[in-house]
C-alpha cells in the first residue's frame, strides 16, 4: 500500500483546476481575449488621445504671461515635482516628451522659451511643437502693435529611445488579465466548492486544507503565466513591444506577474466568503475591479487625471503592478530597481490577507 502523500494530492488539485480553467470559456476571454483586443485596438489608434506631459526646469519664469498662457492649455500637462535629474532621465526614456524653461530677458523679447524635445516622444513633440508655435502666434500679435514679439522659442532635441504606444498599453493589459483572473476566478471558484460542499467532502479525505488552496493558486498561477508569455510574445513580435533585457526582462515580468496575481487572488477569497451565492459575486467583484481598471494606468494615463484623481489612483494595488511592469519592460529596470512598487505591494498583500483569514469560509 502506497503511503498518502500530500504534495501529490496537492499536485493532483492544481492539475484538475488547471483542466477546469482552460475548460472554461470566461477564464479564457478575461485572461487571453479581451487583453489581446484591447491592445490591436489600442496599438493600432495609438495614443492620440493622450496629454502631453512637459516638464517644467526649475529655473523656469512661473510668474510671466508665457507660463501663465501654458499652463491654460488642456492638451499640455505641466509636471513640476520631479528634480532636474529625474527630468532629464524621464525625458530620455520618453516618459515626459519634452522640458520647458522660460527665462525673462533685459532686452528684447521679454520672454524667450527654451524647448527640449526627445527623439523618444516625436508624435507628442510634434504635437507640442504645433501647439506652442499657435500659441506664440498669438501671444505675439494680441495687443502688439510693434514689430517687437513677447517671446521667442529656442528648440533642443535630446537622444531617446522611441517611446510607443504600445509599450504603455501592452502591461496594463497584463495588470488586467491578472486581476480579472484573481478576483472573478477565485471567488467564483471557492463558492462554488462551498455551496455544492466539495470542500466539505475533501475534509473526509486527508487531504490537508492548504493543499486544497495551494492547488487552486498553482493552477492559476500556471495559467496566468501562459497567458502572460503569450501576450508578451504577441505584443513583442507583431506590434513591436520593447524588451530591453530580452528574456530577463520577459522573466521580471512574469515574476511581478506572480506576485499580482497572488495579491489579486487575496480580494477574491475575501469576496467568497461574503458572497450569499454566486449571482452576488459579479458585482462585489466590480466593486473591486472597475475602479483599478479605470484609475490604475490601465487603458489611460494617470497624469491626464486631475490631481485628486491621481491621489485616489496612487493608493490601488494595480497602479504599482502596472508601474513596475513598464519600469521593467521599457526602461530595463530589475526587480531591485522597483521596490518602492513592490513595498507598496507588499503592505497590500497583508492588508488583504488578514482581512480574507476573517472573512474566508470553508464551509
Amino acid at each position: 500500500m502506497n503511503q498518502y502523500s500530500n504534495t501529490r494530492a496537492t499536485l493532483a488539485i492544481a492539475v484538475a483546476s488547471f483542466r477546469s480553467i482552460i475548460r472554461s470559456p470566461s477564464a479564457v476571454v478575461f485572461s487571453l481575449a479581451f487583453p489581446l483586443i484591447f491592445i490591436v485596438v489600442f496599438a493600432n489608434i495609438g495614443g492620440s488621445g493622450v496629454t502631453v506631459d512637459v516638464g517644467v526646469a526649475k529655473t523656469c519664469d512661473t510668474v510671466g504671461p508665457v507660463y501663465q498662457v501654458l499652463k491654460n492649455i488642456k492638451v499640455i500637462h505641466l509636471i513640476t515635482k520631479e528634480s532636474s535629474k529625474e527630468m532629464a532621465s524621464n525625458l530620455s526614456k520618453g516618459n515626459i516628451d519634452a522640458i520647458i524653461n522660460i527665462q525673462k530677458n533685459n532686452a528684447q523679447p521679454p520672454y524667450t522659451l527654451h524647448v527640449q524635445y526627445t527623439d523618444a516622444s516625436q508624435q507628442k513633440g510634434g504635437v507640442l511643437k504645433s501647439v506652442l508655435n499657435s500659441v506664440f502666434y498669438q501671444l505675439n500679435s494680441q495687443g502688439n502693435t510693434t514689430v517687437q514679439p513677447v517671446a521667442n522659442i529656442q528648440e533642443t532635441t535630446v537622444k531617446g529611445r522611441e517611446y510607443k504606444y504600445i509599450d504603455f498599453i501592452l502591461p496594463g493589459m497584463l495588470g488586467f488579465s491578472l486581476l480579472s483572473s484573481g478576483v472573478f476566478g477565485t471567488a467564483f471558484v471557492f463558492l462554488s466548492l462551498r455551496l455544492t460542499l466539495v470542500i466539505k467532502r475533501f475534509f473526509a479525505t486527508p487531504v490537508k486544507r492548504y493543499s486544497i488552496v495551494l492547488g487552486e493558486a498553482i493552477a492559476r498561477l500556471v495559467f496566468s503565466w501562459i497567458g502572460a508569455l503569450f501576450i508578451i510574445l504577441v505584443g513583442h513580435y507583431f506590434f513591436g513591444f520593447t524588451l530591453v533585457h530580452g528574456i530577463t526582462t520577459v522573466a521580471n515580468m512574469l515574476v511581478l506577474s506572480a506576485i499580482g496575481l497572488i495579491i489579486f487572488m487575496g480580494f477574491g477569497f475575501i469576496i467568497s466568503g461574503i458572497a450569499k451565492n454566486e449571482s452576488t459575486v459579479p458585482p462585489l467583484s466590480n466593486i473591486i475591479t472597475m475602479p483599478q481598471f479605470l484609475l490604475s494606468g490601465t487603458f489611460f494615463a494617470t497624469t491626464a487625471f486631475p490631481q485628486w484623481l491621481q491621489s485616489l489612483s496612487n493608493i490601488l494595488p494595480l497602479t504599482y503592478l502596472n508601474k513596475a511592469m513598464r519600469e521593467v519592460a521599457f526602461e530595463g529596470a530589475g526587480l531591485g530597481d522597483v521596490t518602492h512598487e513592490l513595498l507598496i505591494l507588499g503592505i497590500w498583500f497583508i492588508i488583504i490577507y488578514a482581512v480574507a483569514v476573517k472573512t474566508f469560509k470553508w464551509e
